[in-house]
């Protein structure tokens, strides 16, 4: 026997939220679980934008029953935008959706009022199994659009629906975003960066300041929602794969409309998702796939933007400190970088290459730094030139001096410069996005703008291949800040200015980048 549709009185409808509406429906439909979206998944293939096919995931697993919900009645959110591997001309648009929902898709156009082009969507569905007596089985739906052959430099309006939710129609215009595609040539632009945000007010405020810089993109080092309050990357983990509801509805107000790039952290290795628990990453984000395998480390890719080449990495393959997934490329992501960095040195448009990822290469917080990067990446770093290294992991704010080998090329005071084809590279630790806040340890003070002062030797440690700390006093801890933040990057020709911004909009910090300087 069909089951019968299920909805929420139209009067009623018009009055309730996003969130109103999912625990209106939840509660109805109680333990029944809804099929997610099966049938796209099922079909073996889905439409990209530009009429292309591509694998789906598996099918998820039956539920116990099938439910129709009145698509006018389930509204989209979490919508995030990212980056193909070509900026220029690719973008990618993903959502949620609390039930299932028929042929969803992308409306796209130069006008909000001309959204003439419609673009199918690719159904990923994921089944999270009951974790415990408290946590019950979750069925999640994301929704992702490809759009490629973009027009450089292009402001495009977009909105996203399925059947009986159409962005373009009158009363749902209020439900577009727009994006913007990278310029055809190097111009003016800034980005911002963090790591470890998490779910709550500071996290929401930092996301508020970011947008307020009118950053090109924003990068993310790992540690994204802490729906693993663990981070251990088990499956004795704490988990709850609701959390991630939570925080793309949060996110939504930035990443709309500004492309979260992220990678992957030790809280982002979620156990029960694939042998190397990516799964979870894989269902909710598109990021550009000329990484070595997205499918072992989908956090591993670049692009470029204007005259700057970006990196991502996945530092959970090579960490001492948390071993779940080392080695999990088989050497393949290093090798990958060594080339990626020779490619990008050798083009002509390309002046300063970015790099990020979760695990410090260098800091003197709680988690210090982690040896298994600094064996394998830090003299690729060196030996390329890279021009700026930042990670997540200790939730603070702190940089370095300029260092080559691990040694101090050049003392780098707020407010001064530094060359990195002569001085070495400055690492930054950006762990402030909004879990809570570490701190340096005892008679370890603060260090930033308003109070610098002169280079002090820390005591530290740093994690060795057998998890052991191995004690290290350095001198390279220029910048220290305990409270939120994130980093602000200003880039023109010749030069980055890097910021760190407080979460009451004060700069902490802020030096420059100037390759070939005299």
């Amino acid at each position: 026997m069909d089951t019968p549709d299920v909805g929420i009185p139209e009067p009623l409808a018009r009055r309730m939220s996003m969130p109103e509406q999912h625990a209106y429906l939840r509660e109805r439909l109680g333990r029944r679980r809804v099929l997610a979206g099966a049938a796209a998944a099922a079909s073996g293939a889905v439409l990209l934008g530009d009429g292309a096919t591509g694998p789906a995931l598996a099918a998820p697993r039956p539920a116990a029953a099938a439910v129709r919900v009145d698509g006018a009645l389930v509204a989209p959110f979490g919508r995030h935008l990212a980056f193909g591997a070509d900026p220029r001309t690719q973008m990618r648009i993903s959502w949620q959706v609390p039930f299932a929902v028929r042929r969803p898709f992308v409306r796209v156009g130069l006008r909000p009022w001309e959204l003439s082009h419609r673009i199918e969507a690719e159904v990923r569905a994921l089944h999270t199994p009951a974790l415990s007596k408290k946590l019950p089985a979750v069925e999640q739906l994301y929704l992702h659009a490809a759009l490629d052959g973009l027009r450089p430099g292009t402001t495009y309006y977009y909105g996203v629906g399925h059947d009986g939710f159409d962005p373009a129609s009158a009363e749902r215009l209020g439900t577009l975003g727009t994006f913007r595609t990278a310029p055809a040539t190097p111009a003016p632009f800034v980005f911002t960066a963090f790591g470890d945000q998490g779910v709550g007010y500071d996290a929401l405020g930092n996301d508020q300041l970011i947008l307020g810089q009118g950053p090109a993109f924003h990068l993310h080092a790992g540690d994204l929602c802490y729906a693993d309050d663990t981070g251990h990357g088990k499956e004795t983990d704490t988990y709850d794969a609701r959390v991630w509801d939570q925080f793309l509805a949060q996110t939504e107000t930035v990443a709309k409309s500004v492309p979260w790039m992220v990678t992957t952290g030790n809280h982002d290795m979620e156990a029960w998702y694939s042998p190397n628990g990516y799964g979870g990453q894989s269902a909710r984000w598109t990021l550009p796939d000329n990484g070595p395998d997205p499918r072992e480390a989908p956090g591993v890719y670049s692009f470029v933007y204007g005259n700057v080449g970006v990196v991502a990495l996945d530092a959970n393959d090579v960490s001492y400190e948390i071993p779940a997934n080392r080695g999990c490329t088989d050497g393949k992501q290093t090798a990958w970088l060594d080339r990626r960095l020779k490619e990008l040195r050798a083009r002509a448009d390309v002046e300063f290459v970015v790099v990020f990822f979760h695990h410090c290469a260098y800091s003197t917080s709680r988690h210090a730094s982690d040896g298994g990067v600094r064996d394998a990446w830090v003299p690729l770093f060196d030996k390329h030139r890279v021009d700026l290294v930042i990670n997540g992991h200790n939730h603070v704010y702190e940089r370095t001096d300029a260092l080559r080998g691990g040694e101090v090329g050049k003392p780098v005071p707020v407010g001064t410069s530094t060359d990195p084809t002569r001085d070495g590279i400055v690492y930054v630790t950006a762990g402030g996005a909004g879990k809570d806040l570490y701190g340096f340890g005892p008679g370890v003070p603060d260090s930033h703008e308003g109070r610098v002062r002169d280079r002090d030797a820390v005591t530290t440690f740093h994690w060795t291949r057998s998890r052991e700390p191995s004690p290290e006093t350095v001198g390279w801890s220029r910048v220290r800040y305990t409270g939120y933040s994130f980093l602000a990057v200003e880039v023109t020709r010749g030069r980055m200015k890097v910021a760190a911004l407080a979460a009451d909009g004060r700069r902490i910090d802020s030096f420059e980048v100037r390759r070939g300087s005299s």
